[in-house]
């Protein structure tokens, strides 16, 4: 790819290649709790039949931090600037991190460990709500106008990069040790790894400029006084459009995706490292389908690419957690692998749309009431609540139904919508 095609509208090629790698951090973080979920329960939680759930309603407890995060974080980046509240966010990140890895655990001080555990992750899943919309604005504002949905899909693919390196680490970890070492002090070890990862990012970032669109904003003095009070007289469609993608988009990613180890683990279908690896494989597939949906939503519009991959999120998710259910290692791998391909595809596409919605003033604000709220009430909560409906009804199809119920409620949405992508023009 030619040097020009990602440097933007005057932004750099190093601020451009900083903002949409730093995803990696950003969901290495994240994700990490998710896929040593079963190792955290008995870690913070005591252990037991009951301790998985716990842990998983943790996370979605405080993942609803996220759109008040997003909330705080875009009001910062749309009055005062995208890089300032990046640097912030990533600051923030950094000490939760390295927070968590120096928790003592249950066996040390009883409950409270849960307790400690649950608020940092309320601090991370805040400090995370500014950060994946604040790099997708960044690189939009950016990137060329005919190259907006492969280079806003970079933020996608850099994220699942920090999902693979968090799946990956964690199922060496988890793979080389006995469970007493493992529970005593190398669960530790992920945890110091992201903080280190963290800390990094933020002084790549110090580096950065600011966003082009934003310097526009101040050079006109079209900078909103009060963006949230500005997007909502001005924006309320592209807020309830921003949502219903996002729904799609988080129901898709974190039942799909994050949720599937547990989901094996707990079904006893694999165990816990080849479950970690299993998605290890996934986040390989996301990686790779990322780009070249986002590539396609420059050629042929972000509308169309929508509904197909709609159209796929209603159909293939049942039979895909049907398959894994089965117990044949064969059928596992292509069931996991086909839900990756359909939740990178959503998350490439639907990034470059959600940002679309909205113009640069107020566009942080935008994305934090639609897509934000979206992802808390169909990202954070939806595993927790998969996890309650599979072990109530003893149905291991039940994720597929919530990933399918959730895309044929988007669908009128898209086939209603206008085409965001800028009209095609050739590459001076």
């Amino acid at each position: 790819m030619r040097a020009d095609a990602i440097k933007g509208q005057g932004m750099s090629r190093r601020s451009m290649i900083i903002a949409a790698f730093s995803t990696v951090v950003e969901w290495y973080d994240f994700t990490l709790y998710l896929y040593l979920a079963t190792v955290l329960s008995r870690v913070f939680f005591g252990g037991g039949t009951a301790s998985l759930g716990i842990t998983l309603g943790g996370f979605a407890v405080a993942y609803l931090m996220r759109p008040l995060g997003a909330a705080v974080f875009g009001h910062v980046g749309d009055r005062y600037g995208r890089r300032r509240m990046m640097l912030l966010s990533m600051a923030l990140m950094t000490a939760a991190m390295l927070a968590t890895a120096l928790l003592p655990t249950y066996a040390q001080i009883g409950p409270l460990a849960g307790w400690l555990v649950l608020l940092l992750r309320c601090v991370m899943s805040f400090s995370v709500g500014g950060e994946y919309t604040g790099v997708v604005a960044y690189l939009l504002e950016g990137a060329r106008e005919n190259r907006r949905g492969l280079v806003v899909s970079w933020a996608a693919a850099a994220s699942e990069v920090g999902g693979l390196l968090a799946a990956g680490i964690a199922a060496l970890t988890v793979s080389m040790m006995n469970i007493g070492d493992l529970d005593t002090w190398g669960w530790r070890i992920p945890f110091l790894v992201g903080a280190a990862l963290a800390a990094s990012i933020w002084i790549a970032r110090s580096t950065m400029q600011e966003s082009p669109d934003f310097e526009r904003q101040e050079a006109s003095g079209t900078v909103p006084e009060n963006p949230l009070h500005h997007t909502l007289a001005n924006h309320r469609a592209g807020i309830a459009r921003g949502f219903a993608i996002s729904a799609l988009g988080s129901i898709t990613y974190y039942v799909g995706i994050t949720y599937v180890p547990a989901f094996l683990a707990s079904t006893a279908k694999m165990a816990e490292s080849e479950a970690l690896w299993l998605t290890t494989a996934a986040a390989l597939v996301v990686i790779l389908v990322t780009p070249l949906t986002g590539a396609l939503s420059d050629r042929i519009g972000r509308r169309p690419v929508l509904i197909g991959v709609c159209g796929c999120a209603a159909l293939l998710p049942v039979a895909m957690f049907s398959l894994m259910a089965g117990g044949s290692l064969g059928w596992i791998v292509c069931g996991a692998l086909v839900l990756a391909a359909v939740g990178g595809a959503v998350s490439a596409v639907g990034a470059v749309a959600t940002a679309e919605q909205f113009p640069g003033e107020g566009r942080l604000t935008g994305l934090a009431l639609g897509v934000t709220a979206a992802t808390a009430l169909f990202g954070g909560l939806a595993p927790y609540v998969a996890h309650l409906l599979v072990e109530d009804s003893g149905s291991p199809i039940v994720p597929g139904v919530m990933i399918a119920v959730v895309a044929l409620g988007v669908l009128p949405v898209l086939l209603k919508m206008g085409e965001t992508r800028p009209p095609r023009t050739e590459p001076r």
